[in-house]
């Protein structure tokens, strides 16, 4: 029989330590109406001395409810959890992330002879029920905790003097969001189950003013992130609100914030870690703070440019570096909206002598001056591996630029001195062969998961030997313009036509266009590979390579011969393309890097803990 943790709930009532992961049993359960979109359920749980009703699951668990999986008399391991002070003598548990240890079909009876719990003080004194468990409050003084593991009540403060930058609610000046206190929570402790909140946070991002539209309506909208010493949380303000707190709100500016609507954070929108995110409507209150205050500042955790090939596609980093080249505005059309976006791609650089293409959009393209070679920080850019590694400024991100931090200061004076300079390499994403962000298929996976079957192209990494190279229409002479990549025509004068160009020229450049077939242990693949990956696979440059070919057939031959039989770790995309309504499938070489065998093999040791070998 399942063991309990014996006098666990008075530990997790008075602010113990989240480590604490306690065995507990769920006596009963009960759905509690609710106005939002969510359903909330109400626990009594035991922890074989004791019950306490004043347990809520998190709406992110309610799947276990309706799968369920928790069900009268199951055991469960807490693995995750919040104690919040909903009033001065009631506090409630929100259970965040638990394990089912046993089901309560198999327990079928109450462990241990528990009691209602009362608490010692203000932790935990109830004064309703749920499940027929009730305790009168408790009024003596609050324990001190040694090491709880984030404040309860939060700090004692002066309550902020009503004036011209208090907006919203026709409250009296004792207290916006809590009548008659001056308590300042927490971000870490708020949840949608409060209601009596107030919060002193900086703003660290604001994004412009956007429009929507869909079938319930149209209207505006912008979002802010707040900041205090326990965490961070995004806030979204809709059409009237717009008019109401966008001009008040400042980055970098602290405000008192009450009255607002939280509920659980869409990922799809925000890149914070918090659970939850927060709504301005009517009765939202938001003063300046003119007191000063101890709060953090916007926070950076910068990701060097030579190192974004360890993160994921699509993950969320922050990046500093100097803007090298600066293009001109564009414009594209949505795929999904058809609406015509504006964007301008900028090319940045750091100390690692590499560069990234980084794209700017809407006001933030057209507003921006790259002339004098600006530092910038973004914080929030989403990280892309299309045709190598690219990074993309969201709504959602914060662009500073030249920031008064010490890594801008120290990149503008390494730019002064040499940056300029310096020729920088093109990004890549090949990495070093067994990255813990590649997607690791052999060509067999690849054939079962239909890789490259869908609407979207897929990637995946791959440890391959080279079975066969066709030299045959391999290459072709290119136009010479930087940037163009055209088949030229000869035109039997010495000149050679770009019809792309609509230009002459004497002279042109080998491209390669190299039909491989690759093979690992599970079956064979036949792949592209352009350029660089070519000239990977070979060993030689085009232009040599071509020069073999008009001169020196022998030489050219044995630049095949030599090439054939070789592993590497290649980075594959694979798409259904159509030509002469025929479809089939179509994989491209992305980068191809001799294998590194001690990552590779820490990938293997990796794959073979999965199998719990």
């Amino acid at each position: 029989m399942a063991t309990l943790s014996g006098g666990s709930i008075d530990v997790m009532v008075k602010g113990g330590p989240q480590t604490l992961q306690p065995v507990l049993q769920v006596i009963n359960l009960k759905k509690i109406a609710s106005n939002g979109s969510n359903d909330r359920y109400r626990l009594l749980v035991s922890d074989g001395e004791t019950t306490y009703s004043h347990v809520m699951l998190a709406t992110q668990l309610n799947v276990m409810m309706e799968a369920n999986e928790i069900d009268a008399f199951c055991v469960i391991k807490v693995n995750k959890y919040l104690c919040n002070t909903i009033q001065a003598d009631k506090r409630i548990l929100i259970l965040l992330d638990i394990t089912v240890l046993k089901k309560g079909s198999e327990v079928k009876e109450r462990l241990g002879n528990p009691s209602q719990y009362k608490a010692d003080g203000t932790a935990g004194a109830t004064n309703g029920t749920a499940h027929g468990d009730s305790a009168p409050p408790a009024k003596a003084p609050a324990p001190t905790l040694a090491n709880p593991a984030r404040p309860l009540g939060g700090i004692k403060t002066s309550p902020p003097k009503q004036g011209p930058n208090s907006f919203g609610g026709n409250k009296p000046p004792s207290g916006p969001g809590t009548p008659g206190s001056n308590r300042v929570h927490k971000i870490a402790t708020l949840t949608p189950y409060q209601n009596r909140w107030r919060i002193r946070a900086r703003v660290t991002q604001k994004s412009s003013i956007r429009t929507w539209s869909n079938s319930r309506g149209e209207g505006r909208l912008f979002s802010v992130n707040f900041l205090d010493d326990s965490d961070e949380i995004r806030a979204t303000g809709f059409n009237d609100a717009v008019d109401k707190f966008y001009d008040l709100l400042e980055v970098n500016k602290v405000y008192y914030v009450s009255r607002c609507s939280i509920k659980t954070a869409n990922k799809q929108y925000s890149n914070l870690k918090n659970d939850y995110e927060m709504t301005f409507n009517n009765d939202t209150i938001i003063e300046r703070c003119d007191d000063d205050v101890d709060l953090p500042s916007m926070t950076f955790d910068f990701v060097p440019i030579s190192e974004m090939e360890k993160h994921a596609a699509n993950s969320i980093v922050d990046v500093v570096g100097v803007v090298k080249l600066c293009n001109d505005l564009s414009t594209v059309i949505a795929r999904q909206s058809q609406k015509e976006l504006t964007k301008r791609d900028l090319q940045i650089v750091d100390q690692s002598g590499v560069a990234i293409s980084i794209t700017l959009w809407g006001n933030d393209a057209q507003n921006f001056d790259g002339s004098s070679n600006p530092v910038i920080a973004v914080k929030g850019a989403r990280l892309s591996d299309f045709g190598g590694r690219s990074l993309s400024v969201l709504s959602s991100s914060q662009l500073v630029i030249n920031p008064d931090i010490r890594e801008a200061h120290v990149l503008r004076g390494w730019y002064d001195r040499e940056g300029a300079s310096m020729d920088f390499g093109s990004f890549r994403s090949e990495g070093g062969g067994a990255g813990g962000s590649t997607n690791w298929k052999t060509f067999g996976q690849a054939v079962s998961e239909n890789l490259g079957h869908g609407d979207k192209a897929d990637y995946y990494t791959t440890k391959a030997t080279i079975m066969v190279m066709k030299k045959e229409n391999c290459m072709y002479q290119a136009c010479s313009t930087e940037n163009c990549n055209k088949k030229v025509v000869d035109q039997g004068n010495g000149l050679y036509r770009c019809e792309k160009c609509n230009r002459e020229s004497p002279s042109y450049k080998w491209r390669m266009i190299l039909q491989t077939t690759m093979a690992d242990f599970s079956g064979y693949q036949w792949v592209s590979c352009f350029q660089d990956s070519a000239e990977t696979l070979l060993g030689v440059k085009a232009d040599e390579l071509g020069d073999m070919r008009q001169n020196d057939e022998g030489a050219f031959d044995q630049v095949f011969q030599r090439g054939m039989f070789k592993e590497y770790t290649f980075r594959l995309r694979s798409k259904m393309e159509t030509y002469n309504e025929e479809s089939r499938l179509k994989t491209v070489c992305v980068a191809a890097t001799p294998v590194d065998y001690v990552q590779y093999g820490k990938h293997l040791l990796e794959e073979i803990r999965k199998f719990g070998l």
